[in-house]
């Protein structure tokens, strides 16, 4: 973990032009690098070395591909398909944790008018994005860099713009950005549509796990946490160095991923790396730490990661879904019997940002800090 020194010791590369590059901005006692993409656009030949991972952690050579499982939500609202459907679900969720959902009705409009104006936004000269900046995780509106800056001790070549939304979304549009000037109306419309999207598909995950009486977890995910998180991984000069995002699961119920063309995403199967294909018009859905502890470790909450390239930039919306903040989350009662003990301790957000606090994210993951010992349940 990178301590508050480390953070002052950065490259030669950052330092030229001192302030005036406006690269760097002071946050507390230690310095946050504004922007990737401004260190990408100046045509840097070099990896800079705060962003060159230790061998073994780098991304490797002859990875293999995979074409995701695929969930038609067409034939999901066929009364006469459904139930194929939702066997499909089931089985991308227990397997890999993740799936495309194709014919999911959202316009065209609305997913291209994302990507297009998330483009238009990490093209903005960096002072007006970085008005944005904060080292707090929990700020509602966070523009930064990297991962987890404060804690990374390698550096990752993305930037972002994190956006919490809440129902009703009004209440949280009113302090996004104001640039792009229909930034705003763009991605609350996209928001809307997605979430949407989400409650369908988590009302067939549920019907799918078997759970009884789902109107009361419906009713509370409909009026629960979401959050847009907006990526940009720029070309970058040396990607066998590097990755967009380390490995890492997600922290919500469901994930709901808008990409542009430019693939990127690789997801741990069964030992090994794998790249995701893109489909034109599809979303990635992927299981999240919640739903895994909430289905008693049927679901899996899969390990991923993101890998650059030295030509094309990749845009992306991740989407995530959950309970409220203050909701615990445990195992339900329908997962849990004599063949299938509680694996799991019941969560919060409490004991999430404890977790990214403690030293003990050096060491394992979310998920597994949470996970109860067998000797534990015997």
């Amino acid at each position: 973990m990178a301590t508050m020194a480390d953070e002052h010791q950065l490259p030669p590369m950052f330092e030229e032009g001192g302030d005036d590059d406006n690269s760097r901005r002071e946050e507390g006692s230690y310095c946050l690098i504004k922007s990737v993409s401004h260190l990408s656009d100046r045509g840097f030949t070099r990896l800079p070395d705060r962003y060159v991972l230790p061998s073994s952690e780098r991304p490797g050579d002859g990875l293999g591909r995979v074409r995701l499982p695929v969930v038609d939500l067409e034939r999901l609202r066929d009364p006469i398909h459904r139930a194929a459907v939702i066997k499909g679900l089931d089985a991308a969720c227990r397997d890999y944790g993740f799936f495309q959902v194709v014919n999911h009705g959202v316009d065209l409009e609305v997913i291209t008018g994302l990507l297009d104006v998330v483009r238009r936004f990490f093209e903005l000269p960096l002072p007006r994005r970085a008005r944005y900046m904060s080292a707090d995780v929990r700020a509602p509106v966070r523009y930064g860099t990297s991962f987890n800056q404060a804690n990374d001790a390698v550096l990752f070549w993305r930037d972002f713009l994190k956006l919490a939304s809440c129902q009703p979304l009004q209440s949280a549009t009113a302090s996004w950005p104001d640039e792009p000037a229909d930034l705003r109306e763009v991605a609350a419309r996209y928001a809307i549509a997605n979430h949407q999207l989400f409650m369908e598909i988590i009302e067939a995950a549920l019907e799918a796990l078997g759970i009884a009486c789902r109107c009361s977890l419906l009713q509370e995910l409909a009026a629960g946490y979401s959050q847009l998180m907006l990526n940009c991984y720029p070309a970058c000069p040396q990607p066998e160095l590097t990755l967009g995002l380390p490995p890492h699961s997600d922290y919500c119920i469901f994930t709901l991923l808008l990409q542009d063309q430019v693939e990127g995403l690789q997801v741990m199967h069964h030992g090994r790396w794998l790249t995701v294909d893109p489909v034109p018009g599809s979303f990635i859905v992927n299981v999240g730490d919640h739903l895994e502890i909430y289905s008693n470790g049927r679901y899996k909450s899969k390990l991923h990661r993101v890998r650059v390239n030295s030509s094309s930039p990749r845009i992306s919306a991740a989407s995530f879904h959950s309970l409220p903040a203050e909701r615990v989350i445990g195992p339900a009662a329908e997962m849990v019997d004599e063949r299938n003990p509680r694996r799991y301790m019941d969560t919060d957000y409490a004991n999430f940002l404890a977790f990214l606090a403690s030293a003990e994210g050096q060491h394992k993951s979310f998920l597994q800090s949470r996970k109860i010992q067998q000797a534990d349940i015997h």
